[in-house]
């Protein structure tokens, strides 16, 4: 099983903040399961965004990280301050 998790403005545009997928060998990387969240439709184009940020088990990283069963994965837009 795969957690994602949504934040910030993904979370509203989507209103969903968390969900599990069932883990299977497709989903080898981030970037297979953004692609999977992709083909859902419209609102789900927010994480097309070429500045995405995502983690795997709370930790940076990028569209190519490997995943194995039992990974959580958060998608977040990135983070300005001031």
């Amino acid at each position: 099983m795969l957690t994602l998790n949504y934040f910030a403005r993904y979370r509203e545009t989507l209103n969903c903040d968390q969900e599990q997928l069932p883990w299977s060998a497709e989903l080898d990387s981030v970037a297979a399961v953004r692609d999977l969240l992709l083909a859902r439709g419209e609102a789900w184009q927010v994480l097309a965004e070429p500045r995405l940020m995502c983690a795997r088990n709370q930790e940076l990283c990028g569209l190519d990280e490997p995943l194995a069963d039992g990974d959580e994965v958060a998608f977040f837009p990135p983070v300005t301050g001031g």
